[in-house]
């Protein structure tokens, strides 16, 4: 890039003193700079790959190696990644992110600092941010050309508009294979692809490791989580970013070490589709993420079907049997269980997003699976967490939830999970310890990020958030209790 603005400026000077020669020369206009800078970024680009991949190990970068979780998704503690962008690809991801959202800082104010306020829904381009090639470090190796984006949702574009720039990132370690022979299938101890969570909206910036963590306690398929700060050279060296939470994503590792068979079919509903509400069936937003050259979407179509079919009040032994034979509903309603007990809104019930569907092929059962849990652990914005009995619920808008609680069999196996779900995965005196835990490790790293870095206003804003986590679970005991008597 230095080379790029030395160029650029000597041919700017030649320019300036051959004005009378370019007057004669109609070719010599702004599409020759341009042509010039073009040529002078080719360069640059035909000069990166040029390396050789010293630091490459079987263990550390190979796809044969098994995904080390211990190593990547360590509970006790806090580890730092650095991520290397030349400044020009950095600044093509500054450049898209205008063309997407408009002008960084574009909204005056912020997004509320985290707590219960703030945006929640908004209509965003479908389009997502563009990839680059950058350098990941991480404990004294680098991965090379490693695949660079900005990532979220209506999160990417408040903290935008916010002029915040500790955004979300996905890492998608062989992206550019096909650019960088070097990095044939590249993988960070056995993960292909993370994602570096901002932790937007969350003052204790413990939610997204917490609840997934309570997932997989309760016996679900969920991602693995882990935190880790995050600094950034894009050309003025490195840069704190802020405390981020590592996320494991579920079209990666959690599909192959979570299932015996990677073969199914995944989906990452978004949209009006993603309510299952009768006549919505769009396969556009029963958005694939495996198979997605395959034109089947059967399994959905069938539970859309089913779950709407006239059975349900007119036969409901024949319905269950049916819904059972396409749907895993016992993991349905364990997952409707911990999502309500404790508290996460920005999902299946209010919003028509975050949540996976599988087709697992060892059952040909479509299997539910949690996805961006920073929303969780708190009443909520809007409408709030759906309450445990499901009160104000329209049954048609949501029936996923609405029709299995009306059905007596399905309602008697969801009140089973709520009470094991306190006594178990989000028992009171077990989170109160880990929220402690937690909050001890990170608490340095927290409340040192700087401003425009962060949705902090001040350093008593995380310890209160903390406080709240605490409050929180205790009060979801005492509503439960409530419920089941």
């Amino acid at each position: 890039m230095k080379r790029l603005k030395r160029n650029l400026n000597l041919f700017i000077v030649a320019v300036t003193f051959g004005v009378t020669i370019l007057t004669f020369n109609a070719c010599a206009n702004d599409e020759d700079i341009a042509d010039v800078v073009a040529e002078e970024e080719a360069a640059e680009e035909a000069d990166d790959s040029d390396f050789v991949a010293t630091d490459w190990t079987a263990e550390t970068h190979s796809k044969d190696a098994d995904p080390n979780f211990d190593e990547v998704f360590e509970d006790n503690a806090v580890k730092r990644l650095d991520i290397v962008i030349t400044e020009t690809r950095w600044q093509s991801m500054l450049d898209d992110m205008t063309s997407l959202y408009g002008d960084f800082g574009s909204v005056s104010g912020g997004p509320g600092g985290g707590g219960s306020g703030g945006p929640v829904e908004t209509v965003l381009d479908e389009e997502d941010p563009i990839f680059v090639p950058g350098e990941v470090f991480y404990n004294g190796k680098e991965w090379y050309r490693v695949g660079v984006r900005f990532k979220g949702n209506s999160s990417l574009k408040t903290s935008w508009e916010s002029g915040i720039l500790k955004l979300s990132f996905k890492l998608d370690f062989d992206e550019f294979e096909d650019d960088y022979p070097q990095i044939d299938n590249q993988r960070f101890y056995g993960f292909k692809k993370l994602s570096l969570k901002n932790n937007f909206n969350d003052n204790s910036m413990l939610r997204e490791k917490v609840a997934t963590d309570v997932f997989r306690n309760a016996g679900l398929v969920s991602s693995h989580a882990a935190f880790y700060t995050v600094y950034v050279d894009h050309g003025n060296g490195p840069e704190y970013f802020g405390l981020y939470t590592l996320v494991e994503e579920v079209d990666d590792t959690v599909l192959d070490e979570q299932f015996s068979d990677d073969d199914g079919n995944l989906y990452k509903p978004d949209g009006d589709a993603a309510s299952f509400a009768a006549g919505t069936y769009n396969e556009s937003e029963y958005v694939k993420k495996t198979n997605e050259d395959e034109g089947d979407f059967s399994d959905v179509e069938s539970l859309l079907s089913i779950l709407h079919d006239d059975a349900r009040t007119t036969d409901p032994v024949a319905w269950r049997t049916n819904l059972d034979a396409v749907l895993d509903t016992d993991v349905f309603l364990k997952y409707l269980a911990v999502n309500t007990v404790i508290q996460n809104w920005d999902t299946y019930g209010r919003m028509t997003h975050n949540y996976f569907l599988y087709n697992n092929p060892d059952t040909s059962k479509l299997t539910w699976i949690p996805w961006d849990n920073n929303e969780a652990l708190e009443t909520g914005n809007m409408e709030g967490a759906l309450p445990l009995d499901f009160s104000g619920l329209n049954a048609s808008d949501w029936p996923l939830i609405g029709y299995l609680y009306q059905d007596s069999v399905y309602k008697s196996q969801y009140d089973t999970y709520v009470q094991e779900v306190v006594d178990g995965a989000f028992n009171v005196s077990t989170m109160q310890s880990t929220y402690s835990t937690y909050a001890s490790l990170v608490q340095p790293y927290a409340i040192s990020e700087i401003e425009g870095y962060t949705f902090l206003n001040n350093s008593s804003d995380f310890q209160n958030a903390v406080n709240e986590l605490n409050t929180h679970v205790s009060a979801r005991a005492s509503a439960v209790s409530d419920y089941l008597n």
